[in-house]
């Protein structure tokens, strides 16, 4: 059984969801101490305890302390199935971090894996789920790495209610990527929403102040990006309740992509939530980072499974990131190496473990 103290680093909910999706793999017992302790409420939430059963299914495991509160857990995994899998969690809870969880078993079944996932899709504290789709999938689709996508209805705190569905095909192995070279840039791209009672003239707000800031990035061939983002009100069928906020890409030469966002707050004036979305990317490119600081820690169990070694460019490392490293290092062979660069990039290279899929 490996110990894992939840304490370290981080300390918060990503500790427990990399230990539990490599102890799945693995097919290895966990026992996480402390977990959230770094938290203002330590121990499992409602969102945690979704994640824990959700992969209780889908390994056939066993667990002991999957009550809300606990600060300890015991997971105890079997063999991992395919099927079908529904998680509502009732709540706001994000639907994306059940993904996060999830997608790393999922690639390693035996046949077609769904997730019917239920909660928030657009929710604080957490990935948008256009994120994940727009800019996270690619940068996974370069190591092997994608999943279907489709949204049947948006959920925003408090009242959640929103509905997708992840489909997963299985993989014998993930690829090695070298996602270090960004060329030049070709477009930003991006959506800015509102819904509910919100006026559409948050959102053209939102893109106004976005696109703004983006124009005056600091680039030779400023002349021939390509602007394309969107501002648009969600129909009623599709989202209830109010709700604000954009996801924006940049693409480059080389096919970097690069993302921000934001949601929008009834404190916060719509061109402030603009910026903020677009401050991100502008502090990546910085650094001409190719990957940004909010993918960069979701390439990392990626990275360490795969076969061979990896090899990214991004911006100064954030503590998750530093956190799943510390975690896969723990759990498994896979050894990571970080450089500074004069510029204050950084490059982060791991010899994958290989993992292959013993059902393929």
């Amino acid at each position: 059984m490996i110990e894992i103290d939840g304490s370290i680093l981080e300390g918060g909910g990503q500790i427990l969801r990399i230990a539990l999706s490599m102890s799945c793999l693995l097919k290895t017992p966990i026992r996480v101490s402390k977990i959230r302790a770094g938290r203002p409420k330590p121990g499992l939430s409602a969102q945690h305890l979704h994640g824990v059963q959700l992969l209780k299914s889908m390994c056939n495991a066993t667990a002991k302390g999957d009550v809300m509160g606990s600060t300890e857990l015991e997971f105890h995994p079997g063999d991992i199935t395919s099927g079908k899998f529904n998680v509502d969690t009732g709540t706001a809870g994000s639907v994306a971090l059940l993904l996060q969880v999830g997608l790393p078993v999922a690639l390693f079944g035996r046949s077609t894996t769904t997730l019917d996932l239920k909660g928030g899709t657009n929710a604080a504290m957490a990935p948008q789920i256009d994120y994940v789709t727009e800019i996270l999938r690619p940068n996974l689709e370069k190591m092997n790495v994608t999943f279907d996508f489709e949204l049947f209805k948006r959920g925003y705190f408090p009242k959640g209610g929103g509905h997708c569905e992840i489909t997963v095909q299985p993989v014998k192995t993930i690829l090695p990527c070298n996602i270090t070279e960004f060329g030049r840039i070709q477009e930003f791209f991006g959506w800015c929403f509102v819904a509910g009672s919100l006026p559409l003239q948050m959102a053209n707000n939102m893109r106004s102040a976005a696109r703004r800031l983006l124009q005056g990035c600091d680039n030779q061939q400023r002349e021939s990006i390509r602007y394309n983002i969107f501002s648009y009100k969600e129909e009623p069928d599709v989202a209830e309740g109010n709700c604000s906020g954009l996801v924006l890409g940049c693409l480059s030469s080389t096919g970097c992509i690069i993302g921000g966002s934001a949601l929008g707050s009834r404190n916060e004036k719509a061109n402030v939530t603009g910026e903020k979305a677009a401050n991100e990317i502008l502090g990546c490119l910085q650094y001409q980072a190719c990957v940004d600081s909010h993918t960069q820690d979701q390439l990392i169990i990626y990275m360490a499974l795969a076969d061979g070694r990896s090899r990214i460019r991004t911006s100064p490392l954030t503590l998750h990131t530093k956190t799943a490293i510390y975690i896969v290092e723990s759990m498994t062979k896979a050894k990571f190496y970080t450089s500074e660069q004069s510029d204050g990039a950084v490059i982060v290279e791991c010899d994958g473990i290989g993992y292959k899929n013993k059902y393929l």
